[in-house]
C-alpha cells in the first residue's frame, strides 16, 4: 500500500490565501501612491490679477510768453541820448492728449472668486509704469520761443500693451496675467414719480463693462478671453415734503464690484474647461462662489474633507 505524499507548503489553503489577498493590497498600495506623487507633481498656476486699463482724452489750456527789455542812457557836458527797446512773445491755446492710467477698484473681488472657487495661486504685480513725466505743453511752447527748437516728443509706455509689460517684468512670478481693460463705465440718476400718489423714486446706479484676457506669460497664448459686466443701483423713496436723501455710492459701487467678479469667475471657469483641460482642473467642484459673502458651513466641510481625505487599504 502506497503512502500519500505530503502536500507541498504552497498548496496548503492558510498560504494560498495569504498569497491571493496579499497582491492586491501591494498593487493598491503603489497605485495610490504614484497617484500622490502625480499629484504632488503636478504645478499650481499662479495668476496675476491687474487693476482695469484705461484711457481718456484729456484737454488742457496752455499760455507761454517771454519779455525782453532794454535801456540805454549817455550824457557828457552839453548833451544827452537815450534809447529804450522792448520785445514780447505770447502764445496761447489748447491741446489735447490721451491719458493711460490703471482704474486701482473692481479687481479685489474677482481675486476673492478666483481663492474661493479654485486652487490657482494669485501673484501681485507691479503697478503700471507710466515712464519718465513729459514736459507739459506750456514749456514745450516756451523752449520753443527761446531756443527756436521744437521738441520732440518722448514715446511713452501703453498701458494696454500687456506684452511689452510682462517683457518689462510687471508681472515676476506669474505663469498667467488676467488682464483686464476698462471699455464702458456709466453712471445713472433715475427719477421716477410714483402714480397715484405725491411721492417719487431716485435711482442711483453704476453700470460697467470691461474687456478680459487670460494670456500665458511664456507663450502669450490666450486661455480665455470675453466681456463681463457688472452693475450696482442704491434707490430712495422721496415725498413731497422736500426729503434729499443722497445716494449709497459706497453701496453702488460694492454691487458693481461683486457682479463683476462673479461674472468674471464663470466666463473663466466655463472657458478652461475647453483650451486648457489641466488647469481646468484646479477649478474647486462643488463650491458655490458668491463674492462678498462667507462660505456656507456645509461647503467648508466638504472642502476640508476634499483636502484631508485618507484612503484605508483592506
Amino acid at each position: 500500500m502506497k503512502k500519500k505524499s505530503a502536500k507541498p507548503a504552497s498548496a496548503e489553503p492558510g498560504y494560498t490565501m495569504q498569497r491571493r489577498t496579499f497582491v492586491p493590497v501591494f498593487s493598491a498600495l503603489a497605485l495610490s501612491l504614484g497617484l500622490l506623487a502625480i499629484a504632488q507633481a503636478q504645478p499650481v498656476s499662479r495668476i496675476a490679477v491687474t487693476d482695469l486699463a484705461y484711457t481718456q482724452a484729456v484737454s488742457e489750456y496752455f499760455e507761454a510768453a517771454t519779455y525782453k527789455e532794454s535801456s540805454q542812457f549817455q550824457a557828457n557836458r552839453y548833451s544827452a541820448s537815450g534809447s529804450h527797446q522792448a520785445s514780447g512773445t505770447y502764445v496761447a491755446g489748447s491741446y489735447s492728449y490721451m491719458e493711460q492710467r490703471e482704474l486701482g477698484s473692481f479687481t479685489n473681488d474677482i481675486k476673492g472668486a478666483l481663492l474661493k472657487g479654485t486652487s490657482f495661486r494669485l501673484v501681485q504685480g507691479k503697478g503700471f509704469d507710466a515712464g519718465n513725466p513729459q514736459p507739459t505743453k506750456a514749456e514745450q511752447a516756451l523752449n520753443q520761443i527761446q531756443t527756436g527748437r521744437m521738441a520732440k516728443p518722448v514715446r511713452q509706455p501703453e498701458v494696454k500693451d500687456i506684452i511689452a509689460r510682462i517683457r518689462k517684468g510687471e508681472f515676476s512670478g506669474a505663469d498667467y496675467v488676467l488682464f483686464g481693460t476698462l471699455s464702458h463705465v456709466e453712471f445713472r440718476d433715475q427719477f421716477s414719480p410714483l402714480q397715484g400718489t405725491t411721492s417719487a423714486t431716485v435711482q442711483y446706479g453704476l453700470d460697467l463693462l470691461a474687456d478680459f484676457s487670460l494670456i500665458n506669460t511664456r507663450t502669450f497664448e490666450i486661455k480665455a478671453s470675453f466681456s463681463a459686466q457688472g452693475a450696482g443701483n442704491d434707490t430712495k423713496l422721496l415725498s413731497n415734503r422736500g426729503d434729499i436723501q443722497p445716494p449709497n455710492r459706497a453701496k453702488v459701487m460694492r454691487e458693481t464690484s461683486q457682479s463683476l467678479a462673479l461674472n468674471v469667475y464663470e466666463q473663466i471657469v466655463s472657458q478652461l474647461g475647453y483650451s486648457d483641460p489641466n488647469m481646468a482642473r484646479g477649478v474647486r467642484s462643488g463650491v458655490q462662489v458668491v463674492p462678498g459673502q462667507p462660505m456656507p458651513a456645509q461647503q467648508q466641510g466638504q472642502q476640508g474633507q476634499q483636502g484631508d481625505q485618507v484612503m484605508i487599504l483592506k
